[in-house]
């Protein structure tokens, strides 16, 4: 058997400078300029080692790359066939993290997700006692793949472990590690055997994104890339301890009071009822957005400021971000279902229809706000 060469692993570690903007000043501009340059490099290579494994999609890896700085959980909607598990597993490779697989069935349970207590008997003294078996839940970056072919009961396995990064099970609530980055992938709900993913794990994702068709060429670099030789392994970018150092860099990134209101008048805007809503979309909303959609918003769009190598969040990188932070929040009355108006295309409107400065604001001169 020949000898596996051992994997290659990238002779860089920018995420140290994260650890030193720890103890660091933000007001010492250089400095911060300079962690937003290598945070910037570090997401361009694992832009680049994923890009080896998808062709085209850029959009659904930069969001799926921001999704995992921000410290929240990616839901892919598409197709079968258009690479959303690939890019998964591709991510897991570039970053080095405990990688888990989950395929929903409709017969899966929720202990098959959690885990289960066993009993167990020792082969010497031949005494008995009960073990936990962990399930796959327990892992840094988990795949679960077509969420919505399961029941709703084995849907809501996950949402504890979404949002408290714990698991209870046997009488006991049992810490997961961490990083931890849930990466579901879903099929169009008009296809057969697909169950609605109920509010309250809908709302557990920071992003949802739509994976496009195949272009024309990109099917082209498809086909020379899947059918000849094997693929290669993809290089280690960064390891988990790097990617928290990240997390906690974006965390400290600043918005200013106008930015940050711009995104709590979108999230406001989804509800019917709010003064910040268009006339024209009161007709085709049903319910609006929780506050967790303004905190993906913000979350998200920290990390965009980071990727363009900025140490400041503007509104364009709110534009970036706030369609996949709003569209799975959003939810559409009978009106628009009749219409064949979609929750994408509610969100894009409400996204153009709310200004970026407040009445208030936009009548304070320039010199007053100090922010422009």
């Amino acid at each position: 058997m020949a000898e596996v060469p051992p994997r290659r692993t990238i002779a860089f570690d920018p995420v140290l400078a994260a650890h030193e903007l720890e103890s660091a000043a933000i007001e010492d501009l250089s400095q911060a300029q300079r962690h937003a340059q290598l945070f910037r490099e570090l997401f361009q290579r694992l832009r680049t080692e994923v890009g080896k494994r998808i062709v085209g999609q850029q959009e659904v890896v930069d969001l799926a790359l921001t999704c995992l700085f921000a410290d929240g959980h990616l839901l892919l909607e598409g197709v079968p066939g258009l690479g959303k598990t690939l890019l998964i597993r591709a991510l897991a490779e570039a970053t080095g993290v405990q990688f888990s697989r989950i395929q929903f069935t409709p017969d899966v349970m929720p202990a098959d997700i959690t885990g289960t207590s066993v009993l167990t008997e020792d082969p010497v003294t031949l005494q008995r006692s009960i073990e936990f078996r962990p399930g796959p839940i327990f892992a840094q970056l988990v795949l679960a793949d077509e969420v919505n072919r399961a029941s709703p009961k084995t849907q809501s396995a996950l949402l504890e472990a979404m949002q408290e990064r714990s698991v209870s099970a046997a009488g006991e609530t049992r810490p997961l590690g961490r990083p931890f980055f849930v990466m579901a992938t879903q099929n169009p709900l008009e296809q057969e055997g697909t169950f609605p993913l109920p509010e309250a794990q809908l709302d557990r994702f920071l992003l949802k994104v739509i994976v496009p068709l195949t272009k024309r060429e990109e099917l082209h670099e498809v086909l020379s890339r899947t059918t000849r030789d094997g693929e290669g392994t993809l290089a280690q970018v960064v390891d988990p301890r790097g990617i928290q150092a990240a997390q906690k860099l974006a965390r400290r990134i600043p918005i200013a009071r106008e930015v940050q209101d711009w995104c709590v008048r979108l999230v406001l805007a989804t509800h019917p009822d709010s003064d910040c809503c268009p006339d024209d979309l009161r007709p085709f909303i049903r319910v609006g957005s929780s506050p967790r959609g303004a905190q993906a918003i913000v979350s998200s769009a920290r990390v965009c400021a980071l990727m363009a190598g900025r140490f400041a969040v503007s509104f364009n990188d709110v534009r970036r971000v706030a369609r996949a932070a709003l569209r799975h929040r959003i939810h559409r009355s009978f009106e628009a279902e009749a219409e064949g108006i979609s929750n994408d295309t509610i969100a894009q409107r409400l996204i153009a229809a709310v200004p970026t400065l407040a009445p208030e604001e936009r009548s304070v001169p320039t010199d007053a706000r100090g922010t422009r």
